[in-house]
């Protein structure tokens, strides 16, 4: 967990080294910090509860999901998982200092001098109680949810750009989670409720009055975000990705709109919908008709859309537009390239302008945004062809990414892909048929195989060939970057595809070090000293 508490926090110590003899000095300290802990029943109402074992009454130094970092006096969740129900991990919660435990089933013979309590859903109840611990943070902020299956990072950076004036904006992302006093890097899109709850405190407690963050489907369906107060929440796509998990489009998208209906907590204040997608202009049609209560704003090149963009002109190197709203609109230059960038920028604008911001004050500021880490990324090392490093991983991803290069790139279109192990194989022919459909020459290699072979991995995606003699098959991802760029000529571009900012390489039982920005820079000047 990132919050608060660690092994030689006041109260941890309090709870651990409990002095034998009274009236010293220690046992005085240990009193003071004792007598400061936090109580159960100040977070769990026995309303909530199928049963209780022992007493609500018990103080807590902390809350922990995660057995092997319990510390003395934590309240321990028990969570059921894919691979493992957590009711398996009590004993060693216990044996860790555990004071009461949180499970949907109690142990036939529960240890005692523990407190055990039973609930029908373990991970609502650890959201609800890491908002009560940490003080309702969301409630002393502006917090604003972007979900869909493309554009989350690149929107929260942008959004974090316009609303950064004289105040710090906190942000919980892909690449990493900025706390206004640190930023630390990010383990999972949107982390669990415990991880989300501690770090929006921290930002409020860093000065911070609005947070940004990405909502993924699994955060939304797993409750990560239950019960958390959004001041906006915006759409930006759907496309097929992630239905390992939904199993249907469908779900998919009735997930995503549990956001903005109600379904996790409280209503938005603000909903932002891209009215150029058309899952958005279902979701826009639905809020309009079913949750009066939220303030609806959609964006698009979309002629009926709230904020729009209008005379747009698209280049290798900058996007010129102008992003019209109601009552105004402004030339803007953006750095982002390509059309789905364009979509990007109006979301983050749209959702500015909802929150009361001058789009004809932070619009211009565009120029001077750096970009986000592996989202199109252009690597730059003398070579006399383009290479651009992106995170795109979906067949629809793969098909923009590769149409906007398409329509910029004089000389031939290349490009280095791959699709991830223990993931939706319904996607791996989509992605290939993608990517035949616009480039010249592609090189499949491996992205993140886990614990698949790839060449099963390989066999999935061999379904969706068009024309074999436009695919080379390499296994090992280094070399498959260092023949994708031997083959580019001057007036080319090499996209690489699929892990973006990562900088590491999942296996079965190992994780290895590998950045593609990094190779390829490694790998052009091992080639120009060869020359």
């Amino acid at each position: 967990m990132i919050g608060y508490l660690t092994q030689n926090h006041a109260l941890v110590r309090a709870f651990r080294d409990r002095p034998l003899r009274r009236r010293t000095s220690e046992y005085v300290e240990y009193n003071r910090a004792f007598k400061m802990a936090p109580i159960l029943s100040d977070f769990i109402d026995e309303g909530e509860t199928l049963a209780v074992k022992g007493s609500l009454e018990r103080p807590i130094s902390g809350l922990v999901m995660d057995s092997r970092r319990v510390v003395p006096g934590n309240l321990f969740f028990a969570l059921p998982g894919l691979r493992a129900d957590g009711v398996a991990f009590v004993d060693e919660a216990v044996s860790r200092g555990a004071s009461a435990i949180v499970a949907q089933k109690i142990p036939v013979h529960p240890p005692a001098k523990v407190t055990f309590i039973q609930v029908a859903d373990a991970r609502a109840m650890l959201a609800r109680v890491s908002q009560r611990f940490y003080k309702f943070p969301d409630r002393g902020m502006s917090v604003v949810g972007v979900t869909g299956t493309n554009g989350k990072t690149t929107v929260t950076h942008l959004l974090r750009n316009f609303l950064n004036g004289s105040e710090r904006v906190g942000l919980l992302g892909t690449i990493s989670y900025d706390l206004g006093a640190r930023a630390v890097p990010s383990y999972r899109t949107t982390p669990e409720s415990l991880d989300i709850f501690g770090m929006l405190a921290q930002m409020r407690d860093a000065g911070c009055r609005n947070a940004v963050m990405e909502v993924s489907s699994h955060g939304i369906a797993q409750q990560r975000v239950l019960g958390l107060e959004f001041a906006a929440a915006v759409f930006t796509n759907l496309t097929r990705d992630h239905l390992d998990f939904h199993k249907t489009l469908e779900a998919y998208f009735e997930v995503k709109t549990r956001l903005f209906t109600g379904g996790v907590g409280p209503v938005p204040r603000i909903a932002v919908v891209n009215l150029d997608d058309p899952y958005g202009e279902r979701l826009a049609a639905k809020i309009a008709a079913e949750v009066p209560s939220s303030r609806l704003v959609t964006f698009g090149e979309n002629p009926r859309a709230d904020v729009r963009a209008e005379n747009v002109v698209l280049n290798f190197r900058d996007t010129a537009l102008r992003v019209a709203w109601p009552g105004g609109s402004v030339a803007a230059e953006s750095p982002l390239i390509g059309r789905y960038n364009v979509s990007n920028l109006l979301a983050a604008a749209a959702t500015a302008w909802a929150l009361g911001r001058d789009p004809a004050a932070f619009i211009p500021r565009i120029r001077d945004f750096k970009g986000v880490p592996g989202r199109m990324e252009r690597i730059e090392e003398g070579q006399p062809f383009n290479v651009l490093v992106d995170y795109a991983h979906t067949d629809d991803a793969l098909k923009n990414a590769l149409g906007m290069l398409r329509a910029i790139t004089p000389g031939r279109l290349l490009v280095v892909f791959g699709c991830g192990g223990n993931r939706d194989r319904t996607k791996r022919p989509r992605m290939v048929r993608a990517v035949q459909e616009v480039a010249d020459f592609a090189f499949a290699t491996a992205d993140n195989p886990r614990g698949e072979q790839v060449e099963k991995i390989f066999a999935d995606m061999r379904e969706g060939v068009v024309d074999p003699s436009k695919i080379a098959w390499i296994d090992d991802r280094r070399r498959a970057i260092s023949l994708a760029l031997d083959s580019a000529k001057e007036g080319d571009s090499l996209l690489i595809a699929g892990k973006g900012h990562e900088g590491y390489q999942e296996f079965a039982d190992t994780v290895i070090p590998f950045d593609d920005r990094q190779v390829v820079r490694e790998l052009i000047g091992v080639k120009a000293l060869r020359n």
